[in-house]
């Protein structure tokens, strides 16, 4: 079973990806019963400071002849493209194999260069690979969603300190973004809109801006007015696009360019915090939908989820977005 599989939970429907290349024996889980996962923070064991896997992407800087972000498979991936996702029945379950692709983004050669402390031009870099990664991807007709995320520190799954993003693409559709794309076709088939767009004009006229963190020409950076987490922001196009795929050269330095602002005043603000972020964007035969559209979700992680939490899928946030916004605005 080292290629892996995909089983669906008969009472949730959702499924569950087993990936046991990530781990190889069950006593593996011992170790981190008392003993706190830690990061590997100094070069001398990084593998991202001298890789020896094969390069599947190297970009350079306009300025300069070195590499600055390169793509290799992930050592440990939660899925590989081996056979065809073809779904099968085990009695009563559903299973099929684990077909997808794990990749990890060296975003820097320095070890230690945060993202929120690149300059512009490195960050533009980093989006470009994520681009270049994406359509990629998405050429291979199995791929049904690509997911490009970052886990920065220990409390966001983090377990290398240098600077890395991870992009997956999966042959399934996970029912939470299912349950997005059926809220949203709801709303557009009820009031003829798309819901995010409504949100960013509802922001921008409706509040005053009270929850806007940041805007230029392409994008707006606000706190969500549900935000689940504390400082919690997302990054989304002002005009509707439902795929990252179809971001123009202008809006990548525009998006870039907001998320280094973003990252910068998190670093700043709230002490350098563990975060996790993601690109949200629609599934294989949606992204040219009216009602859908992507956004970059940012996550600080400054509580921890509890077992209300994980018994009812409801947020318990401690902080008002409002109060949030003021403080990241300040």
């Amino acid at each position: 079973m080292n290629e892996g599989e995909i089983r669906l939970n008969q009472t949730t429907q959702e499924w569950v990806i087993y990936a046991p290349l990530r781990r190889f024996r069950p006593e593996d889980f011992q170790a981190q019963t008392n003993i706190e996962a830690t990061v590997i923070d100094n070069n001398h064991n990084c593998p991202f400071c001298a890789v020896s896997e094969e390069i599947i992407l190297e970009m350079h800087r306009k300025s300069s002849d070195s590499w600055q972000t390169r793509v290799v498979l992930n050592k440990y991936p939660a899925l590989i493209p081996l056979g065809k996702p073809k779904r099968k029945t085990e009695g009563m379950y559903l299973t099929m194999p684990g077909y997808g692709s794990h990749e990890v983004i060296i975003e820097h050669p320095q070890h230690d260069r945060h993202l929120a402390l690149m300059d512009l031009e490195e960050v533009e870099t980093t989006i470009e690979t994520y681009h270049q990664r994406y359509l990629a991807l998405m050429a291979d007709a199995n791929n049904l969603l690509v997911i490009i995320f970052r886990n920065y520190g220990k409390k966001a799954g983090a377990s290398l300190k240098h600077p890395h993003s991870q992009i997956i693409a999966t042959s399934v559709v996970p029912q939470r973004r299912r349950w997005q794309e059926e809220a949203a076709q709801r709303y557009f088939d009820r009031l003829g809109e798309c819901v995010y767009c409504d949100i960013i004009k509802h922001e921008l006229e409706t509040c005053s801006g009270r929850r806007i963190v940041g805007e230029n020409e392409t994008f707006i950076a606000f706190v969500p007015y549900a935000a689940e987490v504390p400082c919690e922001v997302w990054i989304i196009p002002k005009l509707h696009q439902a795929d990252f795929g179809s971001i123009t050269p202008k809006e990548k330095k525009d998006f870039a360019s907001l998320l280094k602002d973003i990252l910068s005043r998190m670093y700043y603000k709230l002490n350098n915090p563990d975060y996790n972020y993601v690109i949200n964007t629609n599934a294989r035969y949606k992204a040219e939908e009216p009602q859908v559209h992507w956004y970059c979700q940012i996550l600080p992680r400054l509580t921890t989820t509890a077992g209300f939490e994980l018994a009812t899928g409801m947020s318990i946030n401690p902080s008002l977005p409002e109060i949030d916004a003021d403080f990241l605005n300040s």
